[in-house]
């Protein structure tokens, strides 16, 4: 019996299709850019976390004030010194929170926060003393105008660098819609429900409208989706020229990098402190001018309707402005946006020293506008591009704290001058000098050097 062995058959050719298909499986499959870039949900929860620090906001409990005296039988002056402590207590935690943004991120912490404010607002309801008032103020404020508002410019400083500018001026919308909205919509609770009531609402408002979201759409970094940001191919960066020591780009964002610096280098360097100096002043002098607006517009014979009015005027200046140097911030250094800022508050108060027409309180109203405006976007989008994303949340919760502090000082010199004169010209002209000097100082900051041992970039936290 014999067997043959035949050799097995050659497998057929693969059809072109086939080949191609098997060609393209044993490459590696591309990263494919979504077309939607999802820093701008990001950016829109930002905003509204933005929007609902207005529980906290002096604009919102200006409406509270007169009732909740009232009711409680309080003086005035204790409302008013339980709002400065709230307010210097929410100043000095707003370091720590932004180390927690550094650690944790927005994912984990602007949930929780929010989650405190709505709970504080609820608890502003049950307010039945001087103590009570102490902690539920002291909550408000530093949950919402400190913390939030943190958040807010954290979460856009890490999602985006070179459309950084337009993004925070997009961010600063949250501010303006807040400023119109909240103080009619909180004396209209009022009317309707008591300002227990009132404060049990902007409660609910708070848990449904930023808690929810922000639990279901943040993430902390576009590095958590495999994204960069902005979702821009790379710019090539120009070359550095030194001046005085110090590093300078045409660009308006110097530091496209994670790596960055920390807060303790930071407040090593003049650059901070010159761009602080502009927030700081905007703040005091802002917060001054706005809190006896009614009484200095007054005692150039406007009713106080008017006067109140023109806080719309301004804010719609702001609204506009916003945008517009958000979008300028991009594409000239922001620093000179500072310093135009403070041209035009020094000529807002400059009209505030001579005879005020209607006319004259319309401009005055505008320039404060175009000031606010500028101030929203400039400044973060100035520290963000000096010191980097890495360390963000602590050097601008360090330059918060600052700014709040000099919030506070604002309104004291020009009471002093009104009940010690009986005008306020000494004291706006003093007010005055703080302009001019903060925008001589931030026109000459320049993007610092990084020191060369701390060079080593530097992944973001999970």
């Amino acid at each position: 019996m014999s067997t043959t062995l035949t050799e097995p058959a050659s497998p057929p050719p693969a059809s072109p299709l086939l080949a191609n298909l098997r060609h393209r499986a044993s490459r590696t499959t591309p990263v494919i850019r979504p077309r939607f870039y999802y820093g701008w949900i990001v950016l829109g929860v930002a905003a509204m976390a933005m929007f609902m620090s207005g529980p906290g906001q002096s604009y919102s409990m200006a409406a509270f004030i007169d009732p909740m005296l009232a009711d409680l039988g309080l003086a005035r002056s204790q409302y008013s010194l339980a709002y400065l402590v709230a307010t210097l207590i929410s100043g000095s935690l707003l370091p720590i929170v932004g180390r927690l943004l550094d650690g944790r991120g927005a994912r984990l912490v602007l949930p929780i926060v929010a989650v405190m404010l709505g709970l504080s607002c609820v608890g502003m309801s049950w307010v039945a003393g001087p103590i009570a008032l102490y902690l539920g103020l002291t909550c408000v404020r530093s949950l919402g105008q400190g913390a939030l508002t943190l958040m807010g410019t954290w979460m856009v400083s890490q999602w985006f660098e070179r459309r950084r500018g337009l993004a925070m001026g997009l961010l600063g919308l949250g501010s303006t819609l807040s400023f119109m909205a909240f103080p009619t919509t909180n004396l209209a609770m009022i009317g309707h429900f008591g300002w227990r009531g009132a404060w049990v609402g902007l409660g609910l408002a708070v848990l449904t409208l930023l808690a929810v979201p922000a639990l279901i759409f943040v993430r902390n970094r576009p590095e958590d989706l495999g994204l960069e940001p902005d979702r821009l191919p790379a710019k090539p960066k120009p070359k550095p020229a030194t001046v005085a020591g110090e590093e300078t780009t045409p660009h308006a964002d110097p530091s496209p990098s994670y790596a960055s610096w920390t807060s303790a280098q930071a407040l090593r360097t003049a650059s901070f402190w010159k761009v602080i100096a502009a927030m700081s002043t905007s703040a005091m002098v802002s917060t001054g001018l706005v809190f006896h607006q009614v009484s200095i517009l007054g005692d150039h014979g406007l009713s106080g309707a008017v006067a109140l009015s023109l806080l719309t005027v301004q804010a719609g200046f702001a609204c506009v402005m916003s945008l517009v140097g958000g979008a300028l911030a991009d594409r000239i250094p922001p620093r000179r946006l500072l310093a135009a800022s403070m041209a035009f508050m020094v000529l807002a108060i400059a009209l505030l020293l001579v005879p005020v027409s209607p006319a004259t309180a319309l401009l005055y109203s505008a320039l404060l506008g175009l000031h606010t405006g500028i101030q929203r976007c400039s400044g973060s989008v100035t520290l963000a591009g000096y010191f980097g994303r890495g360390h963000f949340g602590s050097i601008k919760g360090i330059a918060m704290a600052i700014v709040i502090g000099a919030s506070a000082l604002g309104p004291l010199p020009l009471a002093i001058a009104r009940d010690s004169l009986g005008h306020y010209d000494l004291a706006l002209m003093a007010l005055m000098a703080f302009p001019v000097a903060a925008g001589i100082a931030v026109w000459s900051a320049r993007p610092p050097v990084l020191p060369e041992a701390a060079r080593t970039p530097q992944a973001p936290p999970a």
